[in-house]
């Protein structure tokens, strides 16, 4: 908390700007844009705070810092959803789990924690099933795997019965579990019907979920200091 709670001020601060501010979204700007992305350009200073030698040598923060720069594109491209932007969005989100799944790696596997994901989003998919037409069908389907992919590899990293956890893997886990509430949350919204307080919801698990995932990428750093200290 000493170390890396002065990094995460601006983070902060700019989340609370944006709640206070809470712009509408029936008239989408770049000045929207702005407030909505701030937060996580915040998170790309805490990350390149580390050093860049730091980002360079160490690829699991590299690629989290990369998620982070198209989780802002996305965020852009979803406040023109209405004008037709939501596909980009969408992809641009994608991308984004795919690099922290190859963040997070495949080491332990832990397929028990992989079948229960796979059977959470699958359950999920087939509730939005019938609400879905179009490309949507299939464009919901990828991107729910691609979700359900980056939980189950944020999860398998815990550990927490062999007690080899980390508080970056744990943080890491729930930031990734928070990140699939939020999107259910739009998915819901967008496509079934009309969720009480949505925006509170998406945009403060969303937040939630990128801080604790960034956080995670310091895990590499811990280890280097205390190695160094011993």
């Amino acid at each position: 908390v000493k170390s890396e709670g002065p990094k995460l001020v601006p983070f902060f601060k700019a989340t609370c700007v944006y709640f206070v501010l809470w712009l509408p979204t029936s008239s989408p700007s770049w000045f929207s844009a702005l407030i909505k992305c701030l937060p996580i350009f915040c998170l790309w200073v805490f990350l390149l705070a580390h050093g860049i030698n730091f980002l360079v040598s160490h690829r699991s923060a590299s690629r989290i810092l990369a998620g982070l720069i198209f989780s802002a594109v996305g965020d852009a491209f979803l406040i023109w959803q209405e004008q037709g932007y939501f596909i980009h969005g969408l992809l641009m989100f994608g991308i984004t789990h795919i690099l922290y799944s190859s963040a997070f790696g495949m080491k332990p596997l832990d397929l028990k924690a992989g079948f229960l994901m796979g059977l959470v989003c699958s359950s999920c998919y087939a509730f939005l099933y019938s609400y879905l037409s179009g490309p949507f069908t299939y464009l919901v389907a990828v991107y729910i795997a691609l979700i359900g992919f980056m939980g189950w590899r944020a999860v398998a990293g815990v550990q927490l019965c062999n007690d080899l956890w980390t508080w970056t893997k744990l943080s890491a886990c729930i930031g990734a579990m928070l990140f699939m509430v939020s999107d259910l949350t739009i998915a819901l919204n967008e496509f079934c019907f009309p969720v009480p307080y949505s925006r509170f919801i998406i945009m403060a698990t969303y937040y939630a979920a990128q801080m604790l995932i960034a956080l995670s990428a310091v895990e590499s750093r811990d280890e280097e200091d205390s190695r160094k200290r011993s």
